[in-house]
């Protein structure tokens, strides 16, 4: 199989590897093993990054855990999709500086979209100097390398430099998730969504072999892992750029001849690439969840055509019936952006009428967030924040409601869930996802966790199920 995007060659890998086991025997040598923290903002992807950068930090020597407080290393691993989340990283950052000087060896980290930003980066190489590391997605293949070099020679490093990126096979991950498990298939964005920082900062599409994959997904099935997520900035562009390659569909089926009891989720699809052939195998494959997060942006063609999303609202509609006809009770969430520059009235209630018809399950609705360096940014805004704040909270009383229904007709059923985690109420000791991904609240022996089991449900919120275990 051939491929037309570049793959860091294995005895690069290897290096890192050793570049691990250094630094391990010189923390080996410490009178206490070291500690360290990575902390997450953002998407699944840059979960699944940060379950490598934990896996570099076990191999280096470090003891991992869940607050800065003592921590050797701290990783903070930023987002870059809206101006809210960059500038929480920076506040949490500037916070980090009384803890440095309390401990004036530690090594402070900044990875992530954020950082391969050049004004980001410039902004924390001017005014966080007690930051010692920054890197962008692309480097992250090579996190012994540079950190090696802030642990040994005391110098700050910057490794930021533009780049489309590469696949990197063989580096360790350090799973959090108990029964359930990401899985990146492909890297990089080629749509350049006016609006959208990703493709500038996570460089272009790029795919994993097929054989790696399902050879990932066949070792979680055997580890018992119970909920397996597909992982793609448009997962529907999977194979691309393989020479004969497989596409996504047919990933799905291959994956999905796995032996064992799992269900596989994948996200995130783009509405102008997902495909008939795409719902037959969602329909066909019984491992893969019926469910799809399929993001629309808006109900409006214009402003359609404005966001570069190259499919119109009918051609959306049309899609959604498709998927319907295969699969009648699919479970449908979206991303809707409210206020993009120039949206008129009129053009919002083209997107409170789409919501209307389609009747999405939940939504991820964001008011417009102009990024630096994409075309969006640019474009002429007449509408204040005060004004789509009051088109925002109207969309979000209108799915609200709808949320709210779709969780009533599931009173009284009896589901099949995944049990994943503890929750947070006591009443509500644990919690659990359908295989639509609804969440479900419920009381049972912490011992469940990680098994499937039937569930009643007895009563719901908009946001939340709540239910009671069945005996067998």
């Amino acid at each position: 199989m051939e491929r037309t995007t570049a793959v860091i060659p294995a005895e690069d890998i290897a290096r890192q590897n050793a570049i691990c086991a250094e630094i391990r025997a010189l923390n080996a040598e410490r009178p206490v093993p070291p500690r360290a923290w990575v902390d997450t903002y953002g998407c699944q992807q840059n979960e699944a990054d940060s379950e490598i950068l934990r896996g570099m930090l076990v191999e280096m020597g470090y003891q991992l855990q869940d607050t800065e407080e003592g921590a050797d290393v701290i990783v903070i691993n930023t987002c870059a999709i809206r101006e809210k989340a960059e500038q929480r990283v920076f506040g949490n950052v500037g916070a980090l500086l009384a803890g440095k000087r309390r401990r004036p060896g530690q090594i402070i980290c900044i990875c992530g979209c954020m950082a391969q930003q050049p004004h980001a980066a410039e902004r924390l190489k001017q005014s966080y100097r007690h930051v010692d590391l920054v890197f962008g997605p692309q480097a992250l293949w090579k996190f012994p390398e540079l950190f090696r070099r802030v642990y040994r020679d005391r110098v700050r490093v910057f490794e930021v430099t533009p780049d489309d990126g590469a696949i990197a096979e063989g580096l360790p991950v350090h799973r959090t998730g108990g029964a359930r498990a990401w899985v990146s298939i492909m890297y990089g964005c080629n749509n350049f969504c006016s609006y959208c920082i990703v493709p500038y900062v996570r460089g272009r599409e790029r795919s994993r072999n097929p054989e790696d994959i399902l050879a990932e997904i066949r070792q979680l099935a055997e580890e018992g892992v119970k909920d397996i997520t597909l992982l793609g900035q448009n997962v529907n562009s999977y194979g691309k750029d393989l020479t004969d390659g497989m596409d996504f569909p047919e990933l799905l089926r291959a994956a999905n001849e796995i032996p064992g009891d799992f269900l596989l989720r994948f996200m995130t699809s783009h509405p102008k690439d997902a495909t008939g052939k795409l719902f037959d195998a969602m329909r066909d494959c019984e491992k893969v969840a019926p469910v799809i997060h399929l993001p629309f942006q808006s109900g409006n063609t214009r402003v359609l055509t404005a966001m570069n999303r190259r499919y119109t609202r009918e051609q959306y509609l049309a899609k959604i019936q498709a998927l319907r006809e295969r699969i009648p009770d699919v479970v449908l969430t979206s991303d809707v952006i409210v206020g993009f520059p120039g949206e008129t009235e009129e053009e919002f209630e083209d997107t409170v009428s789409l919501i209307q018809q389609v009747r999405f399950d939940a939504l991820f609705t964001f008011i417009f967030s102009p990024r630096k360096g994409t075309p969006a940014a640019a474009m002429p805004d007449p509408f204040t924040r005060e004004e789509k704040q009051v088109r925002f909270d109207k969309l979000v009383q209108v799915q609200n409601q709808i949320s709210a229904e779709k969780h009533q007709a599931y009173l009284g059923r009896t589901l099949r869930v995944l049990v994943y985690t503890p929750g947070e109420d006591p009443r509500n000791n644990l919690s659990a996802r359908t295989a639509g991904n609804r969440l479900v609240h419920l009381q049972g022996d912490p011992s469940l966790i990680g098994t499937w089991q039937n569930v009643k449900i007895t009563s719901c919120t908009t946001w939340a199920l709540f239910g009671e275990l069945v005996q067998d």
